[in-house]
């Protein structure tokens, strides 16, 4: 929970009354005010440097007998209430406040007692209450702007505590298990687009160290029975002496962002690593089965504030974070920016999230799910339960921010509520628990999301990319491509030891995707997933053909329309691709084919595969190839990738209608190079 720090809080309460020495009490038995002014030092004299913690008993102890002496003893019942309220006893807390305010309700000028109650009621789940409380306070004219704020804030969040609680959502968490889950506490998870490697945060006792305690990062993989395996820590070159939290997973799984801080002399952030002086991110990346020695992140993020709890992009290029800083007033704010990965490879200098989404409190655990346009965070600074609430807004086709929705009943409650992470297939969410039923401390849990804030269903696609002839591993560049747009919507490259690759697919969309690597053909392929039915991932290999003599590469994302020879505007991405490569490979020369199926007149397959061909031919001839470096030829139905005796034995209609699409095809071969 976070509160006005407690001598703040009684200062304003004390000040605002008019009490301070030079004044009269609220009361005139000098008993009762000897023992209120004894109370009103005893924090300090109870305050145990060594571990940072308050004795209020001997305090509430001494108010006590003074609200005994005089049961009208405003101040005494104020500032009981904040030493109850420090020794974890909210209802005797809100009790003393309320009876404050009932003794005389016009004994605060300026009301702030009544926003200091709504704000305690609001934080202990009491919404009526505290709503009525803060519309009192909204009543008086001279306010503060701060807590005219929050005054609203807690009108906007009773009326959705109302609503919500009457309609909760269903919110079945499930526990992990003991391959996850420790006596310690685990948080901050993260998971690759398979759904198969799960990595997290997990804090672990170091006596004789600074804090006493060590963050490190765990990985559990998910078996075929779809079980987690005994997580098992990182590397020691990624766990160090230091502090490691809150990591975030490149979709491919083998980069990996996350933050280290520094000691008390603010430069030893961990073994070989450098930093600005705070909490920085670091990257790292994994070749083959090794990670990288993590090196500061590269750009414009860091600073000499602290900077926390990344999260990348489906596509990599836009990461999400958060800033925080302190004022003049040693208030803490935390804000969500974001920055984009620029051609060199560094980062650019950071933008704060526009106020619909950042407020004047608190945001932090924020997670944009690899659809790449919903956005996850928590923060007490919009209408919610109390403490931290979770929620979720959506980013439109103009870049525009939706108005945050909060998750609702009882996912959200009275207390702080963070580190959601929603698995690709956006049905599942997973977070940190504290609650009951545990192994310990915090838990990582599962629970199924809510349909009205689910984010655009992710599937992946995996694989190997290798050479055709000789079967090596190739590290190929992947572009996926809004074929609707034109625009690069997913940009990876495989890994250049073992050439596997993970690649993310938000559905809804049909793709175009281009694989290219030097010194060979580029391959195409696409994919239609605005079909409700191609919701299942995607297991391919991936073979590059040299840029040898005779070599066929098909065009996979050449469309035309029914019968016809007329270019579709979605063909333009992958003929555009097709001079691009001619433009870089100067003395390669192509005869570009087309071929049907065999269903039809033969002689007019021919006559319109030729057409299509020709159509090609011409599109590339326009963007500047020169004519005598293609030819083009249309061979009809007489080169079937799948034979019609092969088809008829297919069992399903479905079937084999793709294989006559595999039949239907543009390609290009290689006749000089």
């Amino acid at each position: 929970m976070h509160r006005l720090p407690i001598i703040l809080a009684i200062a304003i309460l004390l000040f605002s009354c008019g009490t301070t020495a030079q004044m009269t009490y609220s009361t005139s038995n000098k008993k009762a005010i000897s023992w209120f002014e004894e109370a009103l030092q005893s924090p300090n004299d109870h305050y145990d440097m060594r571990t940072g913690t308050v004795d209020y008993g001997p305090a509430i102890e001494l108010l006590e007998k003074a609200i005994k002496k005089d049961p009208n003893f405003i101040e005494a019942h104020q500032l009981i209430s904040e030493y109850f309220l420090g020794s974890g006893y909210p209802d005797k807390a809100i009790y003393h406040l309320e009876r404050s305010i009932a003794i005389n309700p016009g004994y605060d000028p300026s009301g702030s007692s009544y926003i200091m109650l709504a704000r305690l009621q609001h934080e202990y789940g009491k919404y009526e209450e505290a709503t009525k409380n803060a519309k009192r306070y909204l009543e008086y004219g001279n306010r503060n702007q701060q807590y005219n704020y929050q005054a609203q804030k807690i009108i906007r969040s009773g009326e959705l505590a109302a609503e919500a609680m009457r309609n909760p959502a269903k919110f079945t968490p499930i526990n992990l298990g003991p391959a996850i889950n420790t006596e310690h506490p685990e948080y901050f998870p993260t998971i690759t687009v398979d759904g198969k490697t799960l990595l997290f945060t997990r804090r672990l006792p170091a006596p004789g160290t600074e804090l006493g305690a060590q963050e490190d990062f765990f990985v559990s993989h998910l078996d075929d029975e779809g079980r987690w395996n005994m997580a098992s820590s990182m590397p020691k070159n990624i766990n160090t002496e230091r502090n490691e939290g809150a990591p975030t997973f490149a979709p491919d799984g083998r980069t990996l962002v996350f933050v280290a801080c520094p000691d008390v002399t603010g430069r030893n952030y961990g073994e070989g690593r450098t930093g600005k002086g705070s909490c920085d991110l670091f990257i790292t990346k994994k070749i083959g089965s090794q990670w990288n020695n993590p090196r500061n992140l590269p750009g414009g993020v860091n600073t000499a504030h602290w900077e926390t709890q990344p999260s990348l992009s489906s596509d990599g290029k836009t990461m999400y974070f958060i800033r925080g800083s302190y004022d003049r007033d040693r208030r803490k704010h935390q804000d969500i920016y974001r920055a984009f990965l620029q051609e060199d490879g560094s980062w650019s200098e950071a933008e704060r999230l526009p106020d619909i989404i950042n407020t004047p409190m608190r945001e932090e655990s924020v997670h944009i799910h690899p659809d790449g346009r919903t956005l996850y965070f928590s923060s007490d600074g919009h209408p919610g339960f109390g403490g931290l609430d979770l929620f979720v807004t959506r980013m439109d086709d103009n870049g525009n921010w939706s108005m945050p929705q909060n998750l609702g009943y009882p996912i959200n409650t009275r207390y702080d509520e963070n580190s959601l992470l929603v698995a690709p297939d956006g049905e599942i969410a997973f977070f940190a628990s504290n609650r009951e039923g545990g192994h310990g401390d915090l838990d990582l849990y599962y629970f199924e999301l809510p349909e009205s804030v689910r984010p655009t269903r992710t599937i992946y696609m995996d694989g190997i990319v290798f050479d055709a002839q000789s079967r090596k591993p190739l590290g190929g560049h992947f572009q996926l491509i809004d074929l609707k747009t034109g625009k690069t919507v997913v940009e990876s490259d495989a890994d250049k030891i073992t050439g596997e690759f993970l690649v993310t697919l938000p559905t809804n969309r049909d793709y175009a995707l281009n694989v290219n690597y030097p010194g060979y053909n580029f391959f195409s392929k696409n994919f239609t997933l605005t079909i409700p039915e191609n919701n299942e991932p995607y297991h391919m290999s991936v073979p590059l053909q040299p840029i040898i003599a005779g070599a066929t590469v098909r065009l996979d994302n050449v469309f035309f329309d029914l019968n016809k020879s007329t270019l579709r505007p979605e063909s333009q991405v992958e003929l555009n691709k097709l001079v691009d490569y001619l433009n870089q490979h100067k003395n390669v020369q192509i005869e570009i084919s087309g071929h049907t199926d065999t269903r039809g007149d033969a002689d007019e397959n021919r006559k319109l595969s030729e057409a299509r061909a020709k159509a090609v031919y011409d599109y590339v001839v326009t963007k500047g190839i020169a004519p005598d470096r293609m030819t083009y030829k249309g061979y009809g139905e007489t080169k079937p990738v799948i034979s019609d005796s092969e088809i008829a034995n297919m069992q399903t209609e479905k079937e084999k209608e793709a294989a006559h699409q595999l039949n239907r095809r543009t390609e290009y071969t290689i006749t000089a190079n």
